[in-house]
């Protein structure tokens, strides 16, 4: 599943896959905006409109971020974590100085780390349960990075007047309500909202009412890693392939039991045990928690690095030979495998360990701090040498000497340090809880929605209708969402609530372009069909 590989280059391979097939056509700048009760499916294709009438849909749009309501969360320099993802990974913008995370699932935890690599502070991380949700190896990037993980705490406000000034966190109790007294506010321009997701299934829901052979795959399927999304799409492929009689190969078990192991949660935490040798070169492992990943035993050319079982869910461990090819370091996502090596000084040991911070920074011959997976300090020492791997997207090997007793639980170093900073005389934000926005489209508060519950309605139809939450160029998408906890927060049981009905378009199109007029131009152009 392209492992230790970036998403960017992922989506490049497969393009190159699928262009190489003579058979599919592809159509870029082509977005489909409805599903239609006469088994049609609306395309527009840049600026003309079509109607194309399928033998089979696989619908794999993915998902879109979850919102969240509180005071000042329409303050500009509140943003969502996919957006904040984009315009630093793809546009290669660097949009804030300082920012400061809500949610620790792995698209939080990621971005954080992201935006460390893009010379953004961190100024701590917040997650509403009593732990992480994303991999462990995510956070452990973090946390020996400077960055503070507050775990039972929630977000109270974004603070300013037309944009993030500070943030202001607290913990909660057993009933999700923030405790007096454990109120931090930090001095930070950006807050970035990473509360989950929720598949963007519209036109799946749509084609599946109208009795069309449809099919979703990744997150408008189920909520899974990148690795769940791809092997999902392929078995889907296969699937309607052999439907079509296109194909007569059958789907192999043994990847439908691999889908099932890649949407798995992260498993058990286990006592982290370090290798007891003191003598040659081998790996350090400092994942001790059960996630499907398993590149280092894939990589290594001795196959010397194997898995406690046949599952990729379980850990690594060595036994036999090591070469010290870095091969294992370079290519582990969490940066969670060292190399110790005894062979040159077994006082003073070789650790090397993958960088993925500003290459810039580190040179042979600086003094740093080495860390343990926890971040807490180990010793000083200097870099005794820097190797630029570029078959693993040029991520740095850097390697120091360190004392014996540190070796093996050194795994990086610590380059980033800022002050953490509570400035508790900060003015809150003093937007009453009734007046945070709930649909920004429409400007719908949270007092409207809830006095709309109150006086009794049920259905979210008729609730857009006498709020217009749900009604403005989004449609819906970002509210919507939002009002199964007001409901819930009501006293209103989800069993007494009547669904959004899904209407056919799922985005805005301009009227003319339903019969090809243009913006420009009077003429008209036959809808073509398919």
């Amino acid at each position: 599943c392209y492992a230790g590989m970036r998403g960017i280059d992922i989506a490049k391979k497969l393009e190159k896959d699928v262009c190489n097939l003579s058979s599919v056509k592809i159509w870029l700048h082509t977005v489909a905006v409805a599903v239609f009760s006469d088994n049609r499916v609306g395309v527009l294709k840049k600026d003309k409109y079509c109607l194309i009438k399928p033998k089979s849909i696989l619908v794999a749009s993915g998902a879109r971020e979850k919102t969240l309501g509180f005071k000042g969360n329409t303050l500009a320099g509140v943003y969502g974590a996919g957006a904040f993802q984009t315009l630093v990974n793809r546009d290669l913008v660097k949009p804030c100085d300082k920012l400061f995370i809500v949610g620790g699932g792995n698209v939080g935890l990621i971005a954080g780390y992201h935006a460390i690599q893009a010379g953004i502070k961190v100024a701590g991380l917040i997650e509403a349960m009593d732990k992480v949700g994303g991999y462990k190896v995510h956070a452990d990037k973090l946390m020996r990075l400077g960055v503070a993980i507050y775990t039972k705490h929630t977000i109270i406000s974004a603070n300013g007047t037309d944009r993030v000034k500070s943030v202001t966190i607290a913990e909660i109790d057993k009933n999700f309500k923030p405790v007096k007294g454990t109120y931090k506010t930090f001095d930070v321009d950006t807050v970035l909202i990473a509360v989950g997701l929720n598949p963007c299934e519209e036109l799946y829901v749509q084609a599946k009412k109208f009795g069309l052979d449809v099919y979703s795959a990744g997150d408008c399927e189920e909520i899974a890693e990148a690795s769940a999304a791809m092997f999902s799409g392929k078995i889907l492929g296969r699937k309607i392939a052999k439907n079509l009689n296109h194909i007569a190969d059958k789907i192999p078990q043994e990847w439908e039991e691999k889908l099932e192991v890649l949407k798995s949660k992260p498993g058990k935490t286990h006592k982290l045990q370090y290798p007891s040798g003191s003598s040659g070169v081998f790996p350090v492992f400092h994942c001790n928690q059960e996630i499907p990943c398993d590149p280092c035993a894939a990589v290594c050319p001795k196959k010397s690095i194997k898995l406690k079982t046949k599952s990729i869910m379980s850990l690594p461990y060595f036994e036999g030979e090591c070469i010290g090819c870095y091969k294992c370091v370079a290519i582990c996502p969490g940066l969670a495998v060292t190399l110790v090596d005894y062979r040159k000084n077994p006082k003073t040991p070789t650790v090397t360990f993958a960088y993925e911070i500003d290459r810039t920074s580190i040179k042979k011959g600086d003094t740093v701090i080495m860390v343990d997976r926890d971040g807490n300090f180990l010793t000083k020492t200097k870099i005794s040498d820097v190797k630029d791997i570029k078959t693993h997207n040029n991520t740095l090997i850097v390697s120091v000497e360190v004392e014996e007793k540190y070796a093996k639980q050194a795994v990086n170093v610590k380059p980033i340090s800022w002050k953490e900073d509570f400035p508790l005389n900060d003015k809150i934000s003093d937007i009453k809880d009734d007046d945070i926005i709930i649909c920004r489209c429409e400007r719908v508060t949270l007092g409207e929605v809830k006095s709309a519950i109150r006086s009794g309605i049920r259905d979210v139809n008729q609730l857009k209708a006498v709020t217009r939450v749900g009604m403005g160029a989004c449609g819906g998408k970002s509210c919507l969402a939002q009002l199964i906890n007001i409901f819930k927060s009501e006293g209103v049981k989800p069993d007494e609530i009547t669904p959004n009905t899904y209407r056919p378009l799922v985005m805005e199109v301009f009227l003319g372009q339903f019969c090809n007029v243009s913006k420009k131009s009077k003429d008209k152009v036959d809808i073509g069909s398919f």
